[in-house]
């Protein structure tokens, strides 16, 4: 099995996407939405630019001395 994205509506109204993986575990929770619409937009949208990302690693401390 893939890991698959979630739409769900939470407690008050807003529609909202989950990542879950393989191994059934949430990966990321988004915003709430106003409409389902503009959920799976956000989800399009995560699809597309998830390759193209970057890690930025804030536990590791720069010198700025260098």
């Amino acid at each position: 099995m893939d890991a698959k994205f979630q739409l769900f509506k939470d407690a008050f109204g807003q529609f909202r996407f989950k990542l879950v993986g393989v191994n059934g575990q949430t990966i990321a929770v988004s915003d709430g939405y106003p409409t389902k619409k503009n959920a799976l937009e956000g989800i399009k949208s995560v699809k597309q630019k998830a390759s193209s990302t970057f890690i930025e690693d804030t536990t590791v401390k720069q010198n700025i001395n260098n």
